[in-house]
């Protein structure tokens, strides 16, 4: 992890398509950043990052839960076979 020292009016730059600038900073601790990128990337917050990794994990694990009853039942009950016809007739 990178760390840096930096006030209020001073950015840094992450590649050669973003920038992140420091708009305020509070006495409380409080920081409020700008950044500069481009559009089709995604930037989320890490505990909404975090969140949709949780939902999307649970969503998943109920997914397969649902599968695997599915095929447990499937496994103990095959469906019986139709005939399509009679043998032998000609």
């Amino acid at each position: 992890m990178l760390i840096l020292g930096r006030k209020a009016g001073e950015s840094l730059v992450i590649g050669d398509h973003i920038t992140v600038a420091i708009l305020s900073a509070e006495p409380g601790g409080g920081v409020t950043l700008g950044i500069d990128a481009p559009k089709d990337m995604l930037i989320l917050r890490k505990e909404l990052q975090q969140a949709v990794s949780s939902n999307q994990e649970a969503a998943s694990a109920e997914a397969s839960a649902r599968l695997i009853t599915a095929l447990e039942s499937v496994l103990a009950h095959p469906p019986k076979e139709e005939s399509g016809g009679q043998e032998g007739e000609v």
